[in-house]
């Protein structure tokens, strides 16, 4: 019997989703969860053996976030990335974040129920169309003998990536974005979870390798 804990905002679709998954018989749905922050607490009490997580929670801690951080709590545990999304940063960004694979909403139903068992088994799992990309923009960087390619970061992100490693201040950054400062500290934080670098040497020679200064290494 494999355990689920369903994370999503909409009580339709979480209804919707324990019938359907209740209805085999090798699964059982011990939870739900309306945002990130309740679906950390409720896997630490109940310990699924698969979260399915929404990505898009605007109320309470997102999909990424909350995979991120109940990664961190819960190592052993399979999170499946539930979304409407079907691109490739939002691909690589729940990867990043500790998700064992992505299946669009629009999938059918046994193709779920699949992707479930095959999470927990330790297994990874992409939707086939998010597979034949990958495989599409792999095949290119090695035809363009370019395989640094993978960059976690959003395009904000990347943006205050720049900045930063162009020696500009907080309250800097904030001005020439359009942004509050503490909005500045958070993407900051991001980075430095995101990428594992804590100093701004750090930053400054990822963001030269990246190219994000106009010359690389």
């Amino acid at each position: 019997m494999i355990k689920i804990l369903l994370v999503d905002d909409h009580a339709v679709v979480r209804r919707g989703l324990t019938m359907l998954l209740n209805a085999d018989p090798e699964l059982r749905v011990v939870g739900e969860a309306s945002e990130g922050n309740e679906g950390i607490q409720r896997a630490l009490k109940l310990n699924p053996d698969v979260v399915v997580m929404d990505l898009s929670m605007p109320h309470g801690k997102d999909g990424l976030s909350a995979t991120s951080e109940l990664k961190k709590q819960m190592p052993g545990v399979n999170i499946l990335i539930l979304t409407m999304h079907d691109d490739e940063e939002y691909l690589f960004r729940a990867i990043q974040a500790g998700a064992s694979g992505c299946i669009l909403k629009s999938a059918p139903p046994d193709e779920l129920i699949s992707a479930i068992q095959s999470v927990a088994q330790g297994n990874a799992y992409l939707h086939p169309s998010a597979t034949k990309r990958l495989m599409e923009e792999y095949l290119g960087n090695v035809k363009q003998g370019n395989m640094d390619t993978f960059n976690p970061l959003s395009d904000r992100e990347n943006e205050v990536l720049t900045l930063i490693a162009k020696g500009f201040s907080n309250k800097d950054i904030a001005e020439q974005l359009v942004i509050s400062v503490k909005t500045v500290e958070t993407h900051k934080g991001n980075l430095a979870e995101k990428l594992q670098m804590k100093t701004r040497p750090e930053l400054v020679e990822y963001a030269v390798k990246k190219g994000l200064l106009g010359y690389g290494l």
